[in-house]
């Protein structure tokens, strides 16, 4: 008998990835990595995957992130979390450009909540790497989706004053 579509395995999995959601926030983040995994076994989600990923960037373990983003995308090409996530990751180790092709599919990714982060994060890229008309048109997007996002507010006054 097989068990890959057993609704009650699913609903499982899914339990163990919102139990583990709640430990990665309280910042137990081995024991999140530990119920995601299990969440995985049991039946392995684009999200399971991305939030693992995320759990190993808490520590620094930027290259197995990447891994697991990929291994998301293969579950669910949809799912633009694990694209803006890897691009993060390679912000983090320095891959600026490497970052913005990952950065873009975010951005037009069918399923993807919250929309405006890889907005956000190519403005960042573009303003280290001194694009500054490009990060603004990045930041407006971001804040034409996100209104109230003070981060890109102060992030757009800055570049604005340095085109003055």
């Amino acid at each position: 008998m097989s068990l890959v579509g057993d609704p009650s395995l699913k609903q499982r999995a899914l339990q163990l990835w919102q139990e583990a959601q709640r430990h990665h926030m309280q910042g137990q983040v081995d024991r999140a990595i530990d119920l995601y995994s299990q969440s995985i076994g049991l039946h392995p989600t684009a999200e399971a995957y991305t939030f693992r990923g995320w759990a190993y960037s808490f520590q620094s373990r930027y290259e197995e992130a990447i891994a697991e983003c990929k291994k998301a995308i293969e579950v669910d090409p949809t799912f633009g979390n694990p694209y803006n996530d890897i691009g993060s990751y390679l912000v983090a180790l320095g891959k600026h450009d490497e970052a913005i092709e990952w950065l873009e599919r975010a951005k037009v990714a069918p399923r993807y909540e919250p929309r405006h982060f890889p907005y956000m994060n190519l403005g960042r890229v573009y303003a280290v790497k001194g694009m500054v008309l490009s990060a603004i048109r990045e930041f407006e997007e971001a804040l034409r989706i996100r209104p109230d996002e003070p981060s890109c507010v102060a992030a757009l006054e800055e570049l604005r004053r340095a085109l003055n």
